[in-house]
Formats: C-alpha cells, sequence, structure tokens
C-alpha cells in the first residue's frame, strides 16, 4: 500500500503547524481564541468549524499523530500506539476492559464506522428527564443531515462478510428484523482492519477530514501533550497548563501553559470529567464524573462447519435492534446486536479460556462467529452508571458496577444470541462466560445459560462506549453543562463530547457527538462574535 497518498504526511510538508512528540518542540506558551482538549468526533468537528470561522486555535490531543502510511495492520502496534492504556483501560474492580482511543482523530480513527442518529427514545426521554425538550428528532436532523454529508456517511452497500451475515441469515430465520449500518467511508477496500487505523484512508475520521481541514487554515496541533488542569479564577478560566508526555502517557518535559478566550473540553467521557476533577472546577450539586455510562457488552461465539473468516471485510455492517423496543425504555434492560471482528489478540483475549483450552479456540479461530449484545444502561434506577474518579496520580479511572439488573440481561442476550446463532447453522455455542461450554443445541444452551451464575469476571463484559460524566441539562440541579455545551459554573468554558449524554443510547455514539459537536459549535461561533459557518 506504500503508493497511496498520506494526506497527514503531505500536509506536514505543507508546513502544518504540529508540536509535541517526533514534531517541532512544544512552546512555553501559547495563545488563541479556542483550546481544545482533545482530536476525537466533537473536538475535530469543532476544531474544523471555529477555524472555517476565522478563529486562532490550538488542539490539545494526548496520544500520537499516526497515519495510515504507519497503520500496518497489527494489532500489537495499533493497540500501544492508538488507544488508551494500551487498549487495557479497566473499571477500578478490573471486571471490565474499556477501549477508547489515544491518537490523533481519537476513537474516531480506530472504531469500526458504525454510524446511528441518536434513538428517538432515548432523546424523548432526555427531554423528559433533563429538560432537553428541543433536542428531538426532528430538532437533531438538520444537524446530523450536515455531518451525514461531511463525512459521507450512508449505507453500507457490499454484501456482509459471514461474520456479519451468521446475523442476519439467523434473525431472519427467527422472524427477527435486521438493518445494514450506516458507515463513514470513502471508497472502503473491505479490509476489516478498522480498528488498526485504516490503512487507504477510507474511513473518514476525524483524522482525515475536520483536522486537515483545520490545520490547512492555521490551526495548531498539540501531539502528545496532556491536558493537565485548567487555571481558574472567578467564573473563568484564566489558562491551561499542559504537559509533553512519551507513548506510554509518563510526562517527560516542561509544562506549558495556553491562554485562550475560550476553552472547549472533548477528551471523551473519561478524560473530560477527570480534567475538570483535576482543576478543582466548581461543582455545587455534586453532578461531575457521575452518570458514565458505558453499552456493558456481552458475547457469544459459534463454531459453524465452513470458514467464517471474522477478520475480513467490513467489521460491522449489519445490526439488529428488536431487543431495544421489546418492553419499555426504563423497563428491564434492552440491548442492540452486532458483531465484532475476529482478530486473535482481540478476540483471543476477550473470549476467556487458558491453556489446551485457549489454544483450540485459537485453531478453532477461522470457523469463529463473535456476536455481541449492547446493553442500554441509564434509564432504570439500577442502572445508574458509574463514576469517574481520580487515582493518587491524577490519572482517570471509572467505578462503574455491574448490578444485578445488567447481569439479568447479559444472561437474556446470552440466549438470544445463542437462538440466532443455531438458526444461521451453528454447530456449537458458546456464551463468552468462564463457566459456559460449547453447547451443541438450543436446548442444551438454554439449560446451560440458565446455570450460570451471573457474576463479574465470570460473565466477560467490557465496552467500546463511554457515555456521561458532564451531563448536559436544562438547569444546574441537573447537569454540568447548559443546553448550549457551556459550563453552568464557568462562563469561558465548553464540553463538545459524548460526556454530555445523560444516558447511554443504545447505538454507536459517534454520530451522536457529530450532531451535538455541529450544533454545539454554530452557537459557539455566535457568542463568539465570529462569522457564521455550516459544517456541509
Amino acid at each position: 500500500m506504500s503508493s497511496i497518498p498520506d494526506p497527514i504526511l503531505e500536509g506536514l510538508q505543507r508546513g502544518w503547524k504540529v508540536h509535541g512528540g517526533a514534531h517541532a518542540t512544544l512552546p512555553a506558551t501559547l495563545d488563541c481564541d479556542v483550546a481544545i482538549i482533545g482530536s476525537g468526533a466533537g473536538a475535530g468537528i469543532t476544531a474544523e468549524m471555529l477555524a472555517r470561522a476565522g478563529l486562532k486555535i490550538v488542539i490539545v490531543e494526548e496520544g500520537p499523530l499516526r497515519s495510515s502510511s504507519q497503520f500496518k495492520q497489527r494489532e500489537l502496534d495499533a493497540y500501544r500506539e492508538l488507544y488508551q492504556e494500551s487498549a487495557g483501560r479497566k473499571t477500578v474492580d478490573q471486571a471490565m476492559n474499556i477501549l477508547q482511543g489515544r491518537c490523533v482523530g481519537g476513537s474516531t480513527t480506530v472504531n469500526w464506522t458504525g454510524s446511528f442518529r441518536t434513538p428517538p427514545d432515548a432523546l424523548a426521554y432526555w427531554g423528559d428527564k433533563f429538560g432537553l425538550t428541543d433536542f428531538n428528532e426532528a430538532a437533531m436532523a438538520p444537524w446530523f443531515e450536515q455531518v451525514e454529508k461531511r463525512l459521507n456517511i450512508g449505507d453500507w452497500l457490499t454484501e456482509p462478510n459471514e461474520n456479519n451475515g451468521v446475523l442476519r441469515r439467523g434473525a431472519e430465520k427467527l422472524g427477527i428484523p435486521t438493518k445494514v449500518v450506516r458507515r463513514n467511508v470513502k471508497g472502503c477496500w473491505n479490509l476489516g482492519s478498522c480498528g488498526m487505523g485504516c490503512p487507504t484512508n477510507a474511513k473518514q475520521s476525524m483524522l482525515v477530514s475536520t483536522l486537515p481541514a483545520a490545520l490547512d487554515l492555521g490551526a495548531t496541533l498539540l501531539v502528545q501533550t496532556r491536558a493537565a488542569k485548567f487555571e481558574l479564577q472567578g467564573d473563568k478560566v484564566t489558562a491551561l497548563v499542559a504537559e509533553p508526555v512519551a507513548l506510554d502517557g509518563t510526562a517527560n518535559g516542561a509544562p506549558l501553559r495556553i491562554t485562550a478566550r475560550h476553552y472547549v473540553v472533548a477528551g471523551g467521557a473519561i478524560n473530560s470529567p477527570a480534567l475538570l476533577l483535576r482543576s478543582n472546577a466548581p461543582d455545587p450539586h455534586g453532578l461531575l464524573g457521575k452518570r458514565t455510562f458505558l453499552h456493558p457488552t456481552a458475547g457469544g461465539v459459534a463454531l459453524f462447519d465452513h470458514d467464517v473468516a471474522g477478520w475480513a471485510g467490513a467489521p460491522l455492517s449489519v445490526f439488529c435492534d428488536h431487543f431495544l423496543h421489546t418492553g419499555p425504555i426504563d423497563g428491564p434492560v434492552g440491548y442492540k446486536l452486532e458483531v465484532a471482528p475476529v482478530h486473535p489478540a482481540f478476540a483471543l483475549t476477550n473470549g476467556g479460556g487458558i491453556g489446551a483450552e485457549l489454544a483450540q479456540r485459537a485453531r478453532d479461530m477461522p470457523r469463529t462467529q463473535l456476536m455481541i449484545a449492547l446493553l442500554r444502561d441509564g434509564f432504570h434506577a439500577e442502572a445508574a452508571g458509574g463514576a469517574v474518579k481520580l487515582r493518587g496520580d491524577g490519572t482517570p479511572v471509572l467505578d462503574y458496577t455491574l448490578s444485578d439488573y445488567l447481569l439479568e440481561g447479559v444472561r437474556r442476550s446470552y440466549l438470544t444470541m445463542a437462538e440466532i446463532q443455531f438458526a444461521a447453522g451453528a454447530k456449537t455455542v458458546r456464551p463468552v462466560h468462564e463457566q459456559a461450554a460449547g453447547y451443541a443445541n438450543l436446548a442444551e444452551a438454554k439449560q446451560g445459560i440458565a446455570g450460570l451464575a451471573m457474576k463479574p469476571f465470570l460473565a466477560t463484559v467490557g465496552s467500546a462506549h463511554v457515555m456521561g460524566g458532564c451531563t448536559m441539562a436544562a438547569d444546574a440541579n441537573r447537569g454540568v453543562v447548559r443546553p448550549d455545551g457551556q459550563h453552568w459554573q464557568l462562563a469561558n468554558l465548553s464540553v463538545h463530547d459524548g460526556s454530555l449524554f445523560p444516558t447511554s443510547l443504545g447505538a454507536n455514539p459517534q454520530l451522536t457527538v457529530y450532531g451535538l459537536a455541529t450544533r454545539l459549535t454554530s452557537g459557539l461561533i455566535q457568542r463568539l462574535g465570529a462569522d457564521a459557518v455550516t459544517l456541509a
């Protein structure tokens, strides 16, 4: 793939202002109109719109700048260089693994490209419980339309790979509807390595779309630079203190000080609350970092008598949201069905087993199908999310408990996945649970699943979606930030990322972040007195 143009290398050759890591030395001070913390979904949209409005911006990213010529489809390199804590970020009790990006482009650089508008029932709940009545389906539609045009979001028209095909085929035999995933891609090669960075620049992540646009307009990008804390005076942020870090996250140089008219926090739904906590930001109602949600995700493995090759082809092209709507939104937890790519390190690390058993699972990988169920939390008293906290060294950790309510949802999802996999022709099915066996038929599976002890560490549950912690609400008693994204107590600070969500979604969050960021940035531009712009 050496002949594929690399837009990042080309931009650097054009003279982009990039500092930190292997690039130009970090200055001691910087001054700008807007400092943006993070470079993922919310930050990228915000950066392009502010730059197009003629504002001077600085983007602060903790991770490195990597690009297509460096994406070699190798898990070892990708997880170490592109993910938070080398793809090993855990909840405080170590029971759940959390996948988040830590590179320029954030999680948009390493996600599986699924692009879903916010479910209308979630928006309605936000209006009812958090006063966000102007964030209904009709009100958000124009903002989603801009994003979908800008990022080439549309239905995936290529035949799904067999990993996705199992979900579609099995569900259809049972009369359960499935849908085609909308993806933010252009000229996709259907390689299947989305989670390791796109080597062909087909994925329209922030890395190849909005951030290059902002840099071409004169924005400054700081990489391998961690936002340490804000300096506060009264109701204003007076400066951001940042520090250079090595690839492993350790500080390795003198801090720098960034002053700005306005600050936009968009570091993701763990790092954003953590930055405000480190800064002792005002929190009169004790809401900061609370109500942080995960879409707890369970898995089910099936073996077939033919090759599935779950590592090849678009990793996510079919989904089923039927089980989100079989009961009331605040009833038994609903779940969305997808599949996960069967890459060796990812599948074997998260699929359970040790020794000879694990070795056999590795030999079975070509015939392995991996289905996942994403639970929708945040709508029931027993699924109130977790809390972002700080370790002694100031680094963040999420305190999140898998309640009996959620674990019962995991059990129900095991049975649903098994039914679909058997309907699709699976020879054996095994829930990803330490006590589960490979069941040879549905009757065995029902009996086995009913007898599983549903406890953390026995039931393998993880998540790639983190939401909440800086809740947006119509009044300060219910939220950290206002409906326009501005912090309730700090007049020159806004939040533009998934930490705004009052609940989880029941859908992959990137398009919701894009839509909200487009809307909120449009308002911010007006408040800053700059020229109005549209994203597309």
